[in-house]
């Protein structure tokens, strides 16, 4: 039997997911746009989701900063956020399942002057994801929602409604084009393994190869049929 990993992202069709039950094991993004109790953890990369952690550990019982239930799976940078900060990490450790610090060589660009450093901004919370599924889990499929920027010129982020982010034009192209490479470079690492996006159409945005797929979805709801209007009785009903 195939092992099955569903990664949720944060773009607008990450609601793909709820079309239907999904069977396997189920990794979140920092903060999913809906519940996922049977999720088997949350991926997290970035200082300023550790950073609303530990506002919300400092003040609990208020809404400031944020709360993320359930089990993480921590990237290099909030590992380096927790080793500076080991009160917090203490009190947080239950709920970390791992740390996953692999840094895929072809997230930085030497020939632009990026070094390890440009590699862990470029590799994103979905990337994180993906390669943890084929990396440690041995996913034979990962299903991909909420990546709409593979498709489309779309970086709507359902985090961003929670954690301000720069999504100002300039900033949208340049993060477009540092995340593209990475999953062109993924597809090269796993061939043997199956990226399955989900999606409303097909055309990809980015390079892809015999293990790319993806499950096209109509956008628009099937509604019944409305009744047909007889306009030489309307409003002489009754």
């Amino acid at each position: 039997m195939a092992r099955v990993v569903h990664v949720v992202g944060n773009g607008d069709s990450a609601s793909l997911y709820l079309k239907e039950q999904r069977k396997g094991l189920k990794l979140a993004c920092n903060i999913p746009p809906f519940e996922m109790p049977d999720k088997y953890a949350t991926m997290m990369v970035d200082f300023k989701m550790m950073d609303q952690l530990t506002v919300r550990w400092k003040k609990p019982g208020t809404m400031e900063g944020l709360e993320v239930p359930g089990q993480w799976i921590l990237g290099f940078r909030p590992k380096k956020w927790m080793d500076e900060r080991p009160n917090f990490y203490m009190a947080k450790a239950p709920q970390i399942r791992e740390f996953y610090t692999d840094l895929p060589r072809y997230t930085w660009d030497s020939k632009k002057g990026e070094n390890m450093g440009h590699g862990y901004t470029n590799l994103s919370c979905g990337h994180f994801a993906a390669h943890y599924a084929m990396n440690k889990l041995k996913a034979d499929e990962v299903h991909l929602y909420g990546f709409d920027s593979v498709f489309d010129f779309n970086m709507t982020s359902y985090t961003d409604l929670v954690l301000e982010s720069d999504r100002g034009l300039m900033n949208t192209q340049r993060l477009s084009g540092n995340w593209r490479p990475v999953w062109e470079n993924m597809f090269k690492e796993f061939p043997s393994q199956k990226f399955i996006f989900h999606y409303w159409h097909n055309a990809f945005k980015v390079k892809t190869q015999d293990n790319v797929e993806v499950i096209v979805y109509n956008r628009k709801e099937k509604r019944d049929k409305p009744p047909a209007v007889d306009f030489n009785t309307l409003g002489q009903e009754g």
